[in-house]
């Protein structure tokens, strides 16, 4: 989506829907990824309801309210509506393996000096942790490795390795933990499932202790049918989008609350 020709025409096209007596009005884009905030922090967009007020060849401009509208990449909508209808749309925003949004609030129990138990809620702000669903390790391999895919970066440079997973609906996760004697003859390793229209199988990440490198291993049917080696640290994350990433996590999702049948569109 060409934002600058988009700011261009946004005068013209909300002119008609902004009541005469407010004095301008706001937006927000919505093209695949959140844009930073002014505090530098990109932040998951909520979900919202509103109004199709225009469309363009490129966007989908919801008013959401009296002088408020959200921009929405079309390639990216799962259908088109017609103007005058309204909707309810669901952005792409991070997720855990249990499903929830990333940045929900974390919640743990402490024990006081008192002996008294209370829970805690923390949460940072623009932090999104999607922890891998697997066991505290004993090799610290196999834990560098964890906090490497919890922590590294996917290609698109806003979500983690193991958000990616998540969107590849990674599951049935287990490990191979060996100890330090054994590390070279049992190479540790996480193994999963996933299902994407790029691939469905599973998945090994494994380290190379005599190369100090990881090694990717694809599986169907218990066949090996795609293997990476010498994959280093920083590009874990390209060389995983590259196998299994098949984009559709970017879809903005519009459910048609009120008004006449939408056209339907695959995402882009």
């Amino acid at each position: 989506m060409n934002r600058s020709l988009l700011k261009a025409q946004l005068q013209t096209l909300l002119r008609p829907h902004v009541p005469s007596n407010a004095r301008g009005f706001k937006y927000g884009i919505i093209d695949g990824l959140p844009q930073p905030s002014m505090l530098g922090i990109a932040f998951d967009p909520k979900p919202f309801g509103g109004k199709v007020v225009a469309l363009t060849d490129e966007a989908i401009i919801v008013k959401t309210g009296r002088t408020q509208f959200m921009v929405l990449d079309r390639r990216l909508a799962s259908v088109i509506p017609d103007e005058g209808t309204k909707v309810f749309v669901r952005p792409y925003a991070r997720r855990r393996f249990d499903g929830l949004r990333a940045d929900t609030p974390e919640e743990r129990t402490e024990i006081g000096s008192d002996g008294v138990s209370h829970t805690v809620t923390t949460q940072i702000l623009g932090a999104a942790p999607a922890r891998l669903p697997v066991p505290k390790p004993q090799c610290l391999e196999l834990a560098q490795l964890i906090e490497q895919m919890e922590h590294l970066p996917a290609p698109d440079g806003f979500r983690k390795i193991t958000h990616l997973l998540v969107d590849a609906n990674a599951r049935d996760f287990t490990c191979v933990d060996p100890k330090p004697a054994d590390i070279i003859r049992t190479p540790p390793a996480i193994n999963f499932t996933v299902s994407t229209a790029k691939f469905a199988g599973q998945v090994s990440v494994l380290y190379d202790r005599g190369a100090d490198v990881y090694v990717v291993e694809l599986h169907q049917n218990g066949e090996l049918v795609v293997r990476r080696d010498e994959v280093y640290f920083n590009d874990l994350g390209a060389v995983l989008a590259d196998l299994i990433d098949d984009g559709t996590w970017r879809q903005i999702v519009i459910d048609v609350v009120d008004g006449k049948t939408a056209k339907m569109r695959k995402a882009a």
